[in-house]
């Protein structure tokens, strides 16, 4: 009962039309990647940035609302960045901040670092207090003074013991563990943030990304999961920053020189049954990263408005373990890219745009890239095999199908770990020169990547 007049675009569109809705998908002018689910309610563009639609019934009783979308300049994600600097760290897994230090894990590590690069304070044996065994940590997030991990026994592409481990932010004890609900359909952990608008505990599952999962950050009760659509591949990160979440994907293949992502998940679809995610950023190198490699955690700094990306080069992932090193490459690099967030305030106040000054320039001419000093003579790659504690290993259930919300009571038991060494010295900073050295061309094909 509804007519709807559709006048030409500059640029092909698929447009799928419902009597109150329409969806527009188009191949975004600056990425490879479709924009989607972008949806028009009672309006359809026009070449001249207006809306013409005929409704026969005149239900629109509000008037229709124009929507106007510039072909040349629609940006794929909804903030621009601007990289300010990069961190060479210790620990190849994640990355967090309380506003005054970093909070870095490896595999089997966790570091503390001040704003500057320092190396504050370690624990190099962070599983010694965990009851059940376990061999992997991944992406971590900070809440109220602890850090939340997700812990797991990694093994042939699946987390087993996955369990919410949290950590005094300045001893790196272990403080609380929360356990895991088996019957989520969850089988793996890469990542853990604190969503502070609803008090939440995410997780993400690296071998499955279909979904996220919640838990309650004060008792650890399990809360549910989110359906993702479309689903992103590999998820190493995840990041909550004001009202969002972010998830970082190893979605680019090194081997043929692909880059990384960041995917949106909109705030207000986080209660959901299921979540629509949108593209907000491709890590281009050498405009983003240094070189082609393998992202990992992602953090948000709120206080200085700046997002925290933590990435690897130099050596080739075979199924979910480090390999050989790439040509040019002795070890493996790993490093924090620090970006500044041109927010919609922020683009407000400069017309739209990010700022062209930059705090170093490459011999090549390219602005805004800054390698970190490789002053590090030994290799510093850790892999999931220094393993601790003990107990059986939990296998999670095969059920991925059905959405299970029964709630389990949390494990509030404080534990304590050795006390962790404190390492005055200096991390690694960044330099002004770029790195020649890149993935090769042809190599052989990467494995899905889980270290």
């Amino acid at each position: 009962n509804q007519a709807m007049k559709v006048y030409s675009y500059s640029f092909p569109f698929l447009l799928a039309a419902t009597a109150e809705s329409a969806r527009v998908l188009r191949d975004g002018p600056s990425s490879k990647f479709t924009m989607h689910e972008y949806l028009f309610d009672d309006g359809v563009l026009t070449d001249d940035d207006t809306t013409t639609t005929t409704n026969n019934n005149n239900n629109n009783k509000d008037g229709i609302k124009d929507r106007k979308l510039d072909s040349e300049h629609q940006p794929i994600g909804y903030r621009k960045y601007e990289l300010k600097e990069v961190i060479e760290v210790e620990g190849r897994q994640g990355i967090s901040t309380n506003g005054t230090h970093y909070f870095n894990s490896g595999s089997t590590a966790l570091y503390t670092y001040d704003l500057e690069g320092n190396l504050t304070a370690m624990n190099e044996n962070p599983f010694d207090d965990v009851k059940k065994s376990v061999n992997h940590l991944g992406d971590i997030g900070h809440y109220n003074g602890e850090i939340y991990t997700g812990l797991e026994w990694f093994e042939d592409g699946r987390g087993y013991n996955i369990q919410i481990v949290l950590y005094d932010s300045e001893t790196l004890d272990v403080t609380r563990t929360f356990p895991w609900n088996s019957d989520s359909g969850q089988v793996e952990c890469s990542a853990v943030t604190v969503d502070t608008d609803h008090g939440l505990v995410w997780m993400t599952d690296w071998s499955n990304g279909n979904y996220i999962y919640s838990y309650n950050v004060t008792d650890g009760s399990y809360n549910g999961k989110l359906h993702l659509r479309a689903t992103p591949e590999m998820t190493q990160g995840i990041a909550f920053y004001k009202g969002d979440l972010y998830i970082t994907a190893d979605d680019g293949d090194a081997d043929r020189r692909e880059h990384d992502n960041l995917w949106q998940i909109p705030g207000d679809t986080l209660l959901n049954s299921a979540a629509i995610i949108r593209h907000e950023l491709q890590f281009t190198v050498p405009d983003s990263f240094v070189d082609f490699g393998e992202i990992k955690g992602v953090e948000f700094n709120k206080d200085t408005n700046e997002m925290l990306v933590l990435a690897n080069r130099g050596r080739q992932i075979v199924l979910g373990t480090p390999k050989d090193f790439y040509p040019g490459y002795d070890r493996e690099i790993s490093e924090v890219y620090v970006f500044r967030i041109m927010d919609d305030d922020s683009a407000a106040e400069t017309g739209g745009e990010t700022s062209d000054n930059t705090d170093s320039e490459t011999g090549d001419g390219t602005t805004g890239i800054f390698e970190s000093k490789n002053n590090t003579d030994s290799e510093t790659t850790e892999e999931s095999t220094n393993t601790t504690g003990s107990g059986t290993i939990d296998e999670p259930s095969d059920d991925t199908d059905g959405e299970n919300n029964a709630e389990t009571s949390g494990s509030t038991d404080s534990e304590t770990s050795a006390e962790p060494s404190k390492a005055p010295s200096k991390a690694p900073r960044e330099s002004p020169s770029k790195s020649p050295s890149k993935a090769p061309h042809e190599a052989p094909s990467k494995s899905p990547s889980k270290a």
